[in-house]
């Protein structure tokens, strides 16, 4: 039996590298208050344990009480070979390196039976409301954490919406995940008191990568645990971008923080690491022409908006805008919800319709377009700034997209376009050649709009704030 559960602690503490070893033993001997036997040094199992008090105390501020209380319950679900699971109420070391191996390295299948414990103390199946509340918790946690480890990049709580209904709209959409043996996916009441299996809930871990990427998180971050070694993975990295051109504004952001982690994951891996805000009406007006003077030519874009009854959504354009009469863009364009739920809708295949910016023509449509088509766009900013339209009959053909908005024509309340990865070295520094000098068709936009095309706000990309990352 010794040997047994000796060999496959072992083979879980073999999972991390010397330093990360290192990293955890440190933590459990802080945890249990041992200053650090040579038996722990030596990789061996000890006597210490760890308390549901001793956590309670270690990520009081850190971590909200009651993840504090999940991580501890996934702790002790551990069944160490030969013992009964559950039966004490302290931490053994090898429940809590198991754990640690599990959650940050292992595979689906490994985290299940702790992510089950974690949604309900009871063994069985659980319910889609005891779901539900566990995942609110997790975001919750990854907000609070992030912000209290000043690891939000640029970004905080004062310039964004309130996370608190971004955190349950998240919920929902990853919930919306959720499939049960046939392959139904229960939705609204009814998937409150579905009952789920190891299986599916397994299924929607391995189908969802959000959260093992946020229990990632929530461990690293929250214990101060191997948060900073080269095995984090990428999603980790980029899970929230930077933040530029926000600071000292005054300025309240449209995302909140768990739909900017959201929407971050659907874009392009190259284009994770910054936002750059590039246009808000609150700073710039309620002027059509500011908006395209501001966004032309400065590469891949996100447009969000919330119209006069509260609803919030916009799109992301994969290429730079262009004043034309055509479609322009590719399929890597998508529309999406933040308020009063969120949700992503990609292209369908069914036509090239993905972006579309027209100003000062007779012949075409004037505004700012993404999917289905002239007078029928899944999202559409007329010239005439104030007014727009969602329409989707039952869907947007482009992209698949329900009627965003929440009347079909809707009045707009408030803009942002923020300019995702690096902005283009084109769209102009001081001293070189810009986009201005080189394209005839922008410089007389900028002389419409009754600006000097020497303007060096412009020029300029408005992100002052280049420097300061927090």
């Amino acid at each position: 039996m010794g040997n047994a559960e000796s060999n496959a602690y072992q083979n879980h503490l073999s999972r991390f590298l010397p330093e990360e070893q290192s990293d955890i033993d440190g933590l459990f001997d802080t945890l249990s208050g041992s200053s650090g036997s040579a038996g722990a040094k030596n990789g061996k199992a000890t006597k210490k344990t760890v308390t549901l008090a001793a956590l309670q105390a270690y990520l009081r501020e850190p971590i909200p009480e009651q993840m504090t209380v999940r991580l501890y319950s996934g702790m002790k679900s551990i069944d160490l070979t030969g013992k009964s699971s559950g039966l004490s109420e302290c931490i053994a070391k090898e429940q809590f390196v198991i754990f640690m191996s599990n959650l940050l390295k292992g595979n689906a299948d490994e985290k299940i039976t702790i992510i089950m414990r974690m949604i309900s103390k009871t063994q069985g199946p659980v319910k889609g409301k005891q779901i539900q509340e566990f995942t609110e918790d997790l975001i919750m946690s990854v907000v609070h954490v992030l912000n209290y480890r000043k690891e939000l990049k640029g970004w905080n709580l004062e310039n964004t919406r309130d996370s608190a209904s971004g955190v349950k709209a998240l919920a929902s959409q990853l919930l919306s995940e959720l499939k049960l043996a046939d392959g139904t996916k229960p939705a609204g009441p009814q998937l409150m008191e579905t009952h789920f299996d190891q299986n599916a809930i397994e299924d929607w871990v391995y189908r969802v990568p959000q959260i093992s990427v946020f229990l990632s998180v929530v461990i690293r971050q929250g214990f101060h645990v191997l948060h900073s070694l080269p095995d984090q993975t990428k999603d980790i990295l980029n899970l929230l971008p930077v933040c530029k051109g926000i600071k000292r504004r005054g300025l309240v952001s449209l995302f909140d923080i768990p739909s900017i982690i959201y929407i971050n994951s659907h874009l392009p891996a190259e284009l994770q690491h910054k936002w750059q805000l590039l246009f808000s009406s609150k700073l710039h007006g309620e002027s059509f022409s500011q908006l395209c003077a501001h966004i032309v030519n400065k590469g891949p874009c996100i447009v969000i908006l919330k119209d006069s009854d509260g609803y919030i959504f916009g799109g992301f354009a994969s290429h730079s805008w262009e004043v034309k009469p055509q479609f322009q863009g590719d399929n890597r364009c998508f529309l999406f919800s933040i308020f009063p739920s969120v949700a992503v809708y990609t292209y369908t295949g069914y036509n090239d319709h993905y972006m579309y910016l027209n100003h000062h023509q007779q012949t075409m449509p004037n505004g700012l377009g993404m999917g289905g088509q002239h007078g029928y766009f899944g999202l559409w900013i007329d010239s005439d700034y104030g007014k727009g339209h969602s329409k989707a009959k039952p869907r947007c053909t482009t992209y698949n997209s329900p009627q965003l908005a929440a009347k079909e024509d809707f009045t707009l309340d408030a803009m942002e376009v923020w300019a995702v990865g690096d902005v283009p070295e084109s769209a102009g520094t001081k001293g070189k050649k810009t986009i201005l000098d080189a394209d005839p068709e922008a410089q007389a936009l900028l002389e419409m709009t009754g600006r000097s095309r020497h303007s060096e706000g412009l020029r300029e990309p408005i992100g002052e704030d280049d420097d300061d990352d927090n």
